[in-house]
C-alpha cells in the first residue's frame, strides 16, 4: 500500500513538474512591451506592429501597455528595482538610461545590430548616439525626431497683427501686446516640470552656446553650472513671470491631461513651447484645431553667443531597449524591429512623426519644417533631465520649477546644481 502510495505521489509530483515547467515555458513566449504612447493613433501603430509580430512569430505574444509619461518614469524605476521590468521599454536615453546599463539590467544591442546590417543601416547614424554608451549600443530609435519649439495660434498673431519673434526683445513686446489684450502669452503646464526646463535650456544655449551645458557636464576647466550663461538664464525667466508671460496657475497645470494645450484650444493663450510631437496629440484630440498652428524657432538673445539654429532635442525619440532580465532577448528584438518596420514609420508619418531613418519621403509641409531644423542644427542637445544622471535630472526641474515659482533666485538654483555635480559628475 505504502509503494502504492508513493508511486502516486511521485506520478503526482512529476505532473506538477511538467505543468510548473510548461507554464514557465510559456511565460517564456510573452515578450512585454512599455511605452509612453497614449494617444490613439500612437498606441494603436505600436499595437499593429505587435499583431505583426505574432504573426511572424508563431507561439509569441506581444504584451503591450501604453502609459502616461510621468507615471511611467515612475513605475519603470518601481520595476526595475523589484528585478520585474519589461522584456522592452522605451527611455529617452541619456542619464537614466546609463543606469540601468551600469546596474547590468540592459541587453547590449550592438551585436544584434552587427548581425543585421540591412536593420541598422536603415536608420541615420546620429540616432542611436543617446542610447550609445562606451561605445555600446543599448537603444533602437523608435518613434520620432524631435525639436522644441515654439507653437503659435496664427489666427491671434494676425488678429494683433504681430509675427513670429525672431529676438527676444521681439519676444518680449509680443508677450507686452498679448497681456494688454487679455491673452495669456504662453501656454504652460509646469506640475510636470519638464515643459519648464525647455524655456531654460534654450536660454543657456542662446546666451552661452553650445559648449556651455557640455563644458559643466564634463567636468572641463571653466566648466560650472554657476557659469553666467546658467543665472542669466535664470534671469530671463524670470523676466517673462514678471512680465506676465504665462497663463495663471502654470505651476500647478498638468501637461499629461492637456491643461497647456486646452488653453491654446480656447484661445485664451497664444503660444507654448513645446517638443515637436506636439502637432500630432493636436491632430489626434482637436484635428480641427491643426489648421490653425504655426511653429517657430526659439528667439536668439542680443549679444549671445549661441548659434539661432542649434535645437534643443532629439533624433530618435524614444529609444525601445530590452532589459537583462527578458527570458527571450531574440523575440524581444524580432518586436523591436516590427516597431520600426516601414509599416511603423508610415504610420507614425500619418501622425506627424519622424522616424529617424535614410531617405524617408516626407511630404507634409510641417514635417519637412522639422526635418529641415533638425538637418541644419549645428548641435542637437538632449533635454537636460534626460542627459543628466536621475538625481541631477531631477534636481534641475525641482530648481526650474522654483525659478518659475519665484522662490529661488537665479544664482540659488545655480549654486544648488554646481554642488550636486560635485558628487554626481566624476
Amino acid at each position: 500500500m505504502q509503494k502504492a502510495r508513493t508511486g502516486t505521489l511521485s506520478a503526482l509530483l512529476c505532473i506538477a513538474a511538467l505543468a510548473a515547467s510548461a507554464s514557465a515555458s510559456a511565460a517564456d513566449q510573452v515578450i512585454t512591451e512599455w511605452d509612453l504612447q497614449t494617444n490613439t493613433a500612437a498606441a494603436k501603430l505600436i499595437n499593429d506592429a505587435g499583431v505583426r509580430f505574432e504573426a511572424t512569430n508563431p507561439g509569441f505574444k506581444a504584451e503591450q501597455s501604453h502609459i502616461l509619461n510621468d507615471a511611467y518614469k515612475t513605475k519603470l524605476k518601481i520595476a526595475f528595482g523589484a528585478g520585474q521590468p519589461p522584456c522592452v521599454f522605451a527611455t529617452w536615453g541619456g542619464g537614466p538610461l546609463r543606469e540601468y546599463v551600469k546596474s547590468g539590467q540592459v541587453v547590449d544591442l550592438t551585436p544584434y545590430l552587427a548581425k543585421d546590417t540591412a536593420f541598422r543601416d536603415r536608420f541615420i547614424p546620429t540616432g542611436f548616439m543617446s542610447a550609445t554608451i562606451d561605445h555600446k549600443v543599448y537603444g533602437v530609435p523608435s518613434e520620432n525626431t524631435t525639436a522644441a519649439v515654439v507653437f503659435y495660434n496664427k489666427e491671434l498673431f494676425a488678429k494683433y497683427k504681430l509675427q513670429p519673434p525672431q529676438t527676444w526683445d521681439e519676444l518680449m513686446n509680443v508677450v507686452k501686446v498679448f497681456k494688454a489684450n487679455g491673452v495669456a502669452p504662453f501656454a504652460l503646464a509646469n506640475k510636470n516640470k519638464w515643459p519648464g526646463s525647455m524655456y531654460y535650456m534654450y536660454l543657456v544655449d542662446r546666451i552661452g552656446g553650445a559648449d556651455t551645458f557640455r563644458n559643466a557636464v564634463e567636468r572641463k576647466p571653466g566648466g560650472s553650472f554657476t557659469a553666467q550663461p546658467f543665472i542669466a538664464a535664470g534671469e530671463r525667466i524670470q523676466e517673462l513671470v514678471k512680465a506676465g508671460a504665462f497663463a495663471p496657475g502654470y505651476n500647478g497645470l498638468d501637461y499629461d491631461i492637456g491643461a497647456s494645450r486646452r488653453l491654446m484650444y480656447s484661445g485664451k493663450a497664444a503660444m507654448e513651447l513645446m517638443g515637436s510631437w506636439e502637432l500630432s496629440t493636436i491632430q489626434n484630440e482637436n484635428p480641427g484645431f491643426v489648421s490653425k498652428v504655426g511653429f517657430f524657432a526659439f528667439p536668439s538673445v542680443t549679444g549671445g553667443k549661441g548659434d539661432p539654429k542649434d535645437v534643443i532635442g532629439t533624433v530618435g525619440d524614444n529609444f525601445m531597449s530590452i532589459s537583462t532580465a527578458c527570458k527571450n532577448p531574440d523575440a524581444a528584438f524580432k518586436l523591436i524591429k516590427a516597431m520600426t518596420d516601414d509599416a511603423s514609420a508610415q504610420a507614425r508619418l500619418a501622425d506627424k512623426r519622424l522616424i529617424p531613418l535614410k531617405g524617408l519621403a516626407v511630404s507634409d509641409p510641417y514635417l519637412k519644417q522639422i526635418q529641415a531644423l533638425v538637418t541644419q542644427a549645428p548641435s542637437i542637445q538632449l533635454w537636460y533631465d534626460q542627459e543628466l544622471p536621475p538625481k541631477m535630472g531631477e534636481l534641475h526641474k525641482d530648481t526650474l520649477q522654483a525659478l518659475f515659482g519665484l522662490s529661488m533666485t537665479p544664482q540659488e538654483a545655480a549654486q544648488q546644481m554646481e554642488t550636486a555635480a560635485k558628487t554626481e559628475l566624476k
